[in-house]
């Protein structure tokens, strides 16, 4: 649905809950004409707020952090630029409630889980429009290039009221800019350790309503050894991006974005080339001073062609058509919508069956009896696989001042079982139906003029979790319970954010830990500006995992630090150098246990960039 959000009124400065600044907030939701950026736009008075962000994924509208009632973590574009991480995996790790797993380094297979969901049961979206593969389940996180977005938000916590199946644990949204202004140019290009190159560029503006952006990026590795005594495997990734609007009369606007990512990563075996593709077009008009509509046309695709001792191809496509409306009575807002999604399967593996659709219908409600908002959402969804399945969600706010809000909320959700669950011939099970889950979350928000800090505990419970036996079955139950605290701050050339969760993610009918998933991570990242020069880094510490589900195998924990610095030496120019793992940690993350290895991560590498940044 290409996620954007007006800056035509204030946006909270503060709470902005009440007379003409919450008006002003009203109509900027309904107007969804400015993607979101990493910080608010400037109040009457030219103040920022840069660390209370908008934020689009939570609920469907632009609210700032503390009025999402989430949750809720954002990557925005400074971060991005300074972190200069190859996946997007590396931005994500270490985040609250946010877990990584990978088979090494360098497009190596790597799942993202949020609050012990599992990689399925988390949701990758771009600019609205879900990415992840139908046979397999989840997101090929590795392949993206974070060097095409400009920011990232995580919800944790369940939004299948507003996104249907897979939003279990949360949802990940990454953004591409979108041209404004004058003709900008950026150029950059890399080389570091491993043999890795790496380049970019793009022009992004507008002129007479038209905004456009295109972009294109390579990454050329020689890879790590995945294995202590293996050869290094290779990776490349070449990137394209056209991103187009146009603003209409009325106020009405169309536009589009493909994105198409492809090339080859080789593993302990063999090798696959990939593509990771979205491409979408909207409208949006608007029918009246407090009713804006819009209708978005979008097509994803997960492909895969394998080349080793069983090869194959395994290529899924997803197709959308969606269906917003924004209503805006005085103070309050309701968002009402309707879906329908086709998944299809195009496999050398003859399945079952090929495709199947799933057709939804949604409402939202934004209401703001400040100081209590409420936020009531339900969805129902046809599945014609596996069924109907009704979520809901209910978050209440009270703001106890203009610094502070607390909140409650209960939802639930459902993982979808996958084309393999279903319908992979030989170890299929048809009549395998959707895990659901219920979430409980207490959660309270400080925002100050330089600093704020966020608190949240929650217990979701797992229903007819899917384990593979001799064939997909609903057995198990699962519990997860934790406690996530962070905060962060903004003064003086400093920026700081730090991040602490404790998980208990509890199979309830052994009493083991679910695999390979942590119970306690910790993130600081402290950047210091000075003058031309930027300085920082990254330290990422998590205990230990276990591999597998009986709880045998005990991967350990690990810390690991990343230094950074930029030089910004002429008028757009800059040079960075980005050091990662400094003390050359060995971590694991991962266990092959049919071949009984370890899977290795890169240990200490270097990158240096020069470029051009135009903006």
């Amino acid at each position: 649905m290409f996620s954007h959000i007006s800056t035509s009124g204030r946006l909270c400065s503060g709470k902005a809950r009440a007379g003409k600044t919450l008006a002003s907030v009203s109509l900027a939701a309904t107007t969804l004409t400015v993607h979101a950026q990493g910080v608010n736009a400037p109040d009457e008075a030219g103040n920022r707020d840069e660390l209370n962000p908008v934020v689009v994924t939570a609920t469907l509208a632009p609210r700032t952090a503390d009025q999402t009632l989430s949750s809720v973590s954002v990557l925005d574009e400074a971060t991005l630029r300074r972190q200069n991480p190859n996946d997007i995996t590396q931005l994500l790790r270490g985040q609250p409630g946010v877990n990584v797993s990978s088979n090494g380094g360098f497009g190596k297979t790597a799942s993202v889980s949020i609050r012990g969901a599992g990689n399925s049961g988390t949701l990758m979206m771009i600019d609205g429009i879900r990415l992840g593969s139908a046979t397999s389940g989840g997101a090929a996180w590795q392949l993206l290039d974070p060097r095409l977005f400009e920011r990232a938000e995580v919800v944790r916590g369940p939004r299948g009221s507003l996104y249907g199946a897979d939003a279990m644990g949360g949802v990940v949204q990454l953004f591409t800019p979108r041209g404004e202004g004058e003709p900008s140019p950026t150029l950059s290009v890399g080389a570091g350790s491993f043999d890795t190159r790496r380049a970019s560029a793009s022009i992004s503006g507008s002129e007479d309503g038209t905004g456009y952006r295109f972009a294109a990026s390579r990454l050329d590795t020689d890879g790590i050894k995945l294995r202590e005594s293996g050869e290094k495997k290779s990776y490349d990734n070449t990137t394209g991006l056209v991103r187009l609007s146009q603003q209409l009369g009325g106020g009405a606007e169309v536009g589009l974005l493909a994105l198409r990512a492809r090339g080859n990563t080789e593993y302990i075996g063999g090798e696959q080339d990939f593509v990771q593709q979205v491409g979408g077009v909207y409208g949006e008009v608007e029918l009246g001073e407090s009713w804006t509509s819009r209708l978005t046309l979008s097509e994803s695709r997960d492909e895969m062609q394998d080349f080793s001792d069983f090869p194959g191809e395994f290529n899924t496509r997803t197709r959308i058509a969606r269906l917003d409306n924004t209503l805006t009575f005085g103070y309050h807002q309701l968002v009402v919508g309707a879906e329908y999604l086709e998944d299809k399967v195009d496999s050398t593996t003859v399945y079952n069956a090929d495709s199947r659709d799933n057709k939804a219908v949604f409402a939202q409600g934004l209401l703001d009896f400040a100081p209590l908002t409420v936020q009531p959402s339900l969805r129902f969804d046809d599945n014609e696989a596996y069924g109907d399945e009704v979520t809901g969600n209910l978050a209440l706010g009270y703001d106890l001042d203009d610094r502070h809000t607390l909140r409650a909320s209960y939802g639930t959700a459902f993982r979808a079982p996958t084309f393999n669950d279903l319908y992979y011939p030989g170890s299929n099970n048809p009549d395998v139906q959707p895990e659901t889950s219920r979430t409980y979350e207490l959660g309270a928000r400080g925002q100050y003029g330089g600093w704020f800090w966020d608190a949240a505990i929650y217990r979701s419970d797992i229903d007819d979790k899917i384990v593979f036996v001799t064939q997909p079955e609903n057995v198990d139950e699962a519990r997860v319970r934790g406690v996530e605290l962070s905060g962060g701050m903004e003064a003086d050339g400093w920026d700081i954010q730090a991040a602490l969760a404790y998980t208990d993610p509890e199979d309830r009918e052994t009493g083991n830990r679910l695999s390979r998933e942590v119970s306690q991570s910790a993130r600081l990242d402290v950047d210091r500006t000075l003058g031309n020069w930027t300085l920082g880094g990254s330290l990422v510490a998590e205990n230990h995992r276990y591999n597998d589900a009986a709880n045998d195998k005990r991967l350990g924990g690990y810390g690991k630090l990343d230094l950074r610095t930029t030089w910004r030496f002429a008028p757009a120019w800059f040079a960075r150098v980005n050091v990662d793992n400094v003390f050359d940690k060995d971590y694991v993350t991962a266990f092959d246990a049919f071949q009984g290895f370890a899977y290795e991560n890169p240990g200490r590498s270097v990158m240096l960039s020069v470029g051009i940044d135009g903006r």
